[in-house]
């Protein structure tokens, strides 16, 4: 299996109005990005990580290999999905993963930088990938860690409803007003 990002593609969303204003867009990821894809994802497991006594180098390796299968499945399991990296000026803030398929497009990812986050970037994100599911009149599908209670308030902010789901995943919908 190949570690390698599908090749871009045209129409993939675009960042909205409202972080364009502030110079964030989104881009296509490339291979080149894995170096920081792999800082942000142990950055997004830093809680998770530090309570154990596992010296600094330990930690790095275990979070670089998880980093490595979560993307070999990303790619194996959602190949046709857009992999896009967040962007401010250049600098990458973090990604969003999204498959746009009838009846329900599935945000596979959303992950940004601790500096990034609560900043309203996740939220407008989301409103984006919401109103791209309501212009083809199909719903939005995510899952989120039980324990990310930060995430799942935003969520339901946003009208996501629970769905089920296996722990420590639970799944939660979008739907359009009709």
């Amino acid at each position: 299996m190949s570690d390698a990002f599908p090749a871009p593609r045209p129409g993939h969303l675009h960042a909205p109005g409202s972080l364009a204003a502030h110079g964030i867009t989104l881009r296509w990821l490339d291979d080149g990005d894995l170096p920081w894809l792999g800082e942000l994802y142990a950055d997004t497991r830093a809680g998770e990580m530090e309570p154990l006594p596992w010296p600094g180098h330990a930690k790095r390796a275990f979070l670089h290999q998880q980093f490595m299968l979560q993307h070999r499945h990303y790619l194996a399991e959602y190949g046709e999905a857009e992999f896009l990296a967040v962007c401010r000026d250049g600098v990458p803030l973090g990604r969003l993963y999204l498959r746009r398929a009838a009846p329900v497009h599935l945000v596979v990812d959303i992950s940004l930088f601790a500096d990034a986050r609560g900043k309203g970037i996740g939220h407008a994100l989301l409103a984006a990938a919401q109103d791209d599911a309501a212009e083809h009149r199909h719903g939005l599908r995510l899952h989120v860690l039980l324990s990310n209670t930060d995430a799942r308030r935003l969520y339901e902010r946003m009208g996501f409803v629970e769905a089920g789901g296996e722990a420590p995943y639970l799944r939660m919908e979008w739907r359009a007003a009709a």
